[in-house]
């Protein structure tokens, strides 16, 4: 109150609301009147928070006649910036109402309106209903592109979502060839989603993550015992001192900091750090996905025995993002196909021997994959995940070797079967006739007559003949084609990064954030606190706390008292 009656009588009239400069631990408010002669770098030079103040005084003007016998209530705002020097043309124009030029030029400038439209922006943005409904439209779109079928021909779709029989009674395979649907996790429209919920996401962190950090690292202390009583849990100890309670948090993990008679406390903010960590994963995996489906290559080949080709032939962009690397000059080698089989006869696995070279024809790396066993080579990824019969070699009346194309046969079922033929007679004849030889494997040949009757079965590299129709036959070999698919996927290891970030943030926000203050009054000790978690937990741990702060007697009393107002 000191304060309000030395502005009362050092100034009883103030004509208008004005600024001062106030520092928050002044024992005092000093006010000085405005003058032509006012130093505002004396004001500027102290640092201090804002105080808004209340007075009534009467007016002195011109106005006297109007007011007499009223009060009237004028605000004074002491902030950290100190008022600009009162000049006669400042006076003049606040006594007339006029508004400076210059202050309604910078009001509706361009700078204000970049401020407003950016505050609005991060508003609409860090909304929680719009992220909601981005992961809703991101999820549905995801299971969109599982079942609609990816990376076919256009013809596929006009013909299995034609417009006679449209899916819901609207959905034809204009609607997927118009929105790239056809490439779902790469089409402008997905891509579009999760650019949208990048945005939420940082937005949510910029307004509301951050700033609650910047509050949790504060040492705020609390100079009352009735601010401390309005804490989630709040409790008082008669005979104490604010040094034992410091000592027995501080063993229980706190971080405590004393200042007089108050202390401050507080553990676990790291669970207020997890939510920021657990977007910025987030932000990762969506980034990742992104680069995966707009700046891979993929393609797949099947190569017989003993064939090449070159990595660039095969691999194909998968979006605006695919860049080429110098690996797409590299040409691979099929050295050998071979597969391991059941006792029951059944494919167990399947191998490739494979050899990379350089543009010199140099073997720069040579690897032999199986399936769940790829090779990795400069950002390139081959895996094994097919096969076929490619040729059966044979010799006919000790003639040859002969190579017989082999052709995939269609049966019923998920088993394989291929067939070849060898012409018998004359074969310019438009009735020709010869020998069928079939293969489920590599394992064994059947083979029937020219009528179609079954002869017999011979493993290649028996070197057993066998007569058919007057000729000898021998299966040499039976020669495998590896199914290799190949990729370059760079968003993979951020894809890896952000799900593993994710995990440890996840867990690290269930962490409870603890905040304790404690206010030595006298003999007796205040102490409040809150927490963001534990709810329950959190005043059975305060309970347990306080029951081993010790009881001063009278003797250590007196002493503690005198040292506090020392």
């Amino acid at each position: 109150m000191k304060a309000f009656s030395a502005i009362n009588s050092t100034n009883p009239c103030l004509p208008k609301t004005h600024f001062l400069k106030v520092p928050i631990f002044h024992p005092f408010f000093k006010f000085n009147p405005f003058s032509h002669s006012y130093n505002t770098h004396a004001h500027a030079a102290n640092r201090a928070h804002k105080l808004p103040l209340t007075i009534s005084c009467k007016l002195k003007s011109s106005q006297d006649v109007k007011n007499k016998g009223k009060s009237v209530s004028q605000k004074i705002v002491l902030s950290e910036t100190s008022p600009p020097p009162l000049t006669e043309d400042d006076s003049t124009n606040s006594d007339s109402g006029d508004v400076p030029q210059s202050s309604m030029k910078k009001k509706g400038g361009p700078f204000e309106v970049l401020i407003v439209f950016r505050r609005k922006t991060l508003q609409i943005l860090s909304s929680l209903p719009l992220a909601i409904a981005d992961m809703f439209v991101a999820a549905a779109l995801m299971a969109l592109g599982t079942l609609i079928e990816q990376g076919e021909a256009p013809d596929f779709y006009i013909q299995k979502y034609s417009e006679d029989n449209p899916v819901f009674g609207f959905f034809t395979w204009r609607w997927i060839l118009a929105l790239g649907f056809d490439h779902m996790f790469s089409s402008p429209v997905f891509l579009g989603v999760l650019a949208l919920l990048g945005a939420s996401l940082m937005a949510c962190t910029y307004t509301t993550q951050l700033p609650i950090i910047k509050v949790s690292r504060r040492w705020s202390f609390l100079h009352s015992a009735e601010a401390i009583r309005k804490q989630e849990f709040s409790e008082s100890l008669p005979r104490a001192s604010i040094q034992d309670v410091g000592t027995i948090l501080m063993g229980a993990g706190y971080e405590v900091f004393l200042k007089g008679p108050s202390l401050y406390a507080f553990k676990g903010l790291a669970g207020r750090l997890a939510p920021v960590g657990v977007h910025i994963a987030l932000l990762l995996v969506m980034a990742g996905g992104t680069v995966s489906a707009a700046g891979s290559f993929r393609g797949s080949v099947t190569v017989p025995q003993g064939l090449n080709f070159v990595v660039g032939d095969v691999l194909a962009p998968s979006g605006f993002l695919s860049s080429p690397t110098e690996a797409f000059n590299t040409e691979i080698h099929v050295n050998r196909f071979y597969m391991d089989y059941f006792e029951s006869g059944e494919v167990s696995q399947f191998h490739t021997d494979l050899s990379l070279r350089n543009m010199d024809g140099k073997e720069v790396m040579r690897k032999t994959i199986s399936v769940n066993d790829p090779l990795r080579y400069g950002g390139i990824t081959i895996y094994q995940t097919d096969w076929s019969i490619s040729a059966l070699q044979i010799l006919k009346d000790n003639e040859g070797p002969y190579n017989l194309a082999m052709a995939p046969l269609q049966i019923n079922g998920d088993k394989k079967l291929y067939g070849t033929f060898l012409p018998v007679g004359d074969i310019n004849s438009p009735d020709v006739k010869g020998i069928s030889m079939l293969a489920r494997d590599l394992q064994s040949i059947v083979l029937y007559d020219k009528e179609g009757k079954f002869v017999g079965v011979r493993r290649p590299n028996s070197n057993l003949p066998i007569n058919i129709d007057g000729s000898e036959i021998v299966i040499v070999d039976a020669i495998g084609s590896s199914g290799l698919d190949l990729k370059t996927d760079p968003g993979v290891p951020v894809v890896y990064a952000g799900f593993g970030a994710l995990m440890i943030t996840t867990c690290i926000s269930y962490l409870s954030h603890s905040q304790i203050w404690a206010l030595q009054d006298g003999t007796t000790v205040f102490v409040g606190g809150k927490t963001n978690r534990a709810k329950i937990e959190f005043p059975e741990e305060m309970n347990r706390l306080l029951d081993k702060v010790p009881e001063i007697v009278e003797s250590t009393l007196s002493k503690q008292a005198d040292s506090i107002s020392g």
